[in-house]
């Protein structure tokens, strides 16, 4: 059987990315947390607010590290199966990644120590300072990134030179490329939805202790604050997502198609709710729409046609299935984050939050929610922007490796799935120790201004230090 080295390279990057993917945005989304858990400790010096900055600090930690192994792969990718588009764009591509070598992980692993270890060896305001940085960090690597890939799609700020291999692009505006077409929404668009994630990962860990009546008062505190950025986000998530898409119907109208799933170019343009794209015959099968909604929020003006893929050549479709199901599927998501936070939101005004236990247990699995909605924006993004690996200057097949043969492809991708499905393991299983510790116990002069529920949770935490005490507590579990 022959296998097209083309679409192995593209499943070994869509492999190796997505994998990688689920450990920046948890990054990002929680060290904003950390930063407001500390803040409120130093504003009130309540011991349970350290206590819980200790304990998210470590999951940090944890999923930091999973960040950095999963992500070098990539960057080897570029030189082995993508060495043509590496040359085309190197000059616009490489200068955007340096930057984020340089102002990102250098920032963001400078005070990753002082996060980590430096409790009890500098004070409260400069430990405070290293969870900004670290915070900082995560979120200036996210900008870098999210630039070198919005160019991409948007490119600008370059023109093309000829070269004895070639052409390439050769970059002429820093500026222009920094802040080309769809990389500041882009940017926010995502930066949002991790910080979705880290809240509703906290949320998730919270309402498991709040079930098993364990960690109270630090499980109600943590789920409270993570409830309000996530409410305030997933709120937020609505226009940014709207701005999106209005950019991508002047810049990238053909993937605007292949998202909505519209055949024909025409006025008063449906809003696909549900349907399955059928290519063939050019239409959506068991379609579910609002008439007119789509011309209204593109052009602010029903009667004002939205292009179709009737005006693409069909050699330039995108995988139209995949791309219209991964977009509704993201945006489905995002309303379901709405509706669960906002009901959340309510019932915690009305005092009666956790004594749903089935809105608890919605929020214990909920956590993957977030994940699912990232990792199909970026699908929707990537595969919406097929065939093309710079938009309208280099298709996908022109830049890969000429010397790279499939089964070269195909060992390196078992090889990179087996080492993924041993950290993923060895992932699962220090976060599950993780969780089942739960936080530091506090010492008794740690005591005044807690609850009660504290106080009973602090004096359990004490009674099982002891190794075969902690072994009878996870048979218990």
């Amino acid at each position: 059987m022959d296998f097209d080295p083309v679409m192995l390279a593209r499943f070994q990057f869509a492999f190796t990315i997505m994998f990688h993917y689920l450990f920046p945005p948890l990054t990002i989304g929680l060290g904003v947390l950390l930063v407001f858990m500390e803040a409120n400790y130093l504003a009130t010096k309540n011991p349970l607010y350290e206590a819980m900055t200790k304990f998210w600090v470590k999951i940090f930690g944890l999923v930091f590290a999973m960040g950095v192994a999963t992500g070098i792969v990539m960057e080897f990718q570029f030189g082995t199966n993508w060495a043509s588009y590496s040359r085309y764009v190197g000059d616009v591509f490489g200068s955007v990644l340096a930057a984020e070598g340089i102002f990102a992980f250098f920032l963001e692993s400078g005070f990753l120590a002082i996060l980590l270890f430096g409790w009890d060896k500098v004070g409260p305001k400069m430990h405070f300072f290293a969870t900004v940085m670290v915070a900082l960090g995560s979120i200036f690597s996210a900008i870098w990134i999210i630039v070198a890939v919005s160019w991409m799609q948007t490119p600008a700020g370059f023109h093309i030179v000829m070269t004895d291999v070639g052409p390439r692009a050769e970059l002429t505006d820093w500026l222009a490329v920094l802040f080309n077409p769809s990389s500041v929404v882009r940017l926010l668009h995502t930066l949002v939805g991790a910080f979705i994630l880290g809240a509703f990962f906290v949320m998730s860990i919270s309402a498991y202790y709040l079930l098993k009546g364990r960690h109270l008062e630090f499980a109600r505190r943590s789920f409270r604050i993570a409830l309000v950025m996530g409410t305030a986000c997933s709120l937020l998530q609505l226009p940014l997502g709207h701005w999106s898409a209005h950019v991508v119907s002047v810049y990238q109208p053909a993937k605007l198609a292949a998202m909505e799933g519209l055949f024909e170019t025409k006025p008063y343009a449906a809003l696909t709710l549900f349907g399955i794209p059928n290519v063939e015959e050019r239409r959506v099968d068991y379609e579910i729409a609002v008439p007119g909604m789509l011309s209204a929020l593109v052009h602010f003006d029903p009667s004002v046609p939205v292009q179709g893929l009737d005006q693409v050549p069909r050699e330039d479709w995108a995988p139209v299935g995949v791309t219209f199901q991964s977009y509704h599927m993201m945006v489905a998501l995002g309303f379901f984050f709405i509706g669960v936070t906002l009901l959340a939101s309510f019932l915690w005004w009305r005092g009666m939050l956790f004594q749903q236990r089935w809105l608890l247990w919605i929020f214990v699995f909920a956590v993957v929610g977030p994940y699912i909605a990232n990792q199909t924006g970026w699908v929707t993004a990537e595969v919406g922007r097929q065939p093309w690996i710079v938009w309208g200057l280099m298709r996908t097949a022109e830049g890969v490796s000429r010397t790279v043969s499939a089964g070269e492809i195909i060992a390196s991708l078992v090889m990179f799935g087996s080492i993924y499905a041993l950290l993923f393991a060895l992932f699962i299983y220090v976060l599950d120790r993780k969780i089942r510790g739960g936080p530091e116990p506090m010492g008794a002069h740690d005591l005044e201004g807690t609850t009660p529920d504290s106080l009973l949770d602090a004096a359990s935490r004490r009674g099982k230090r002891k190794r075969h005490m902690l072994d009878e507590e996870r048979e218990d579990l």
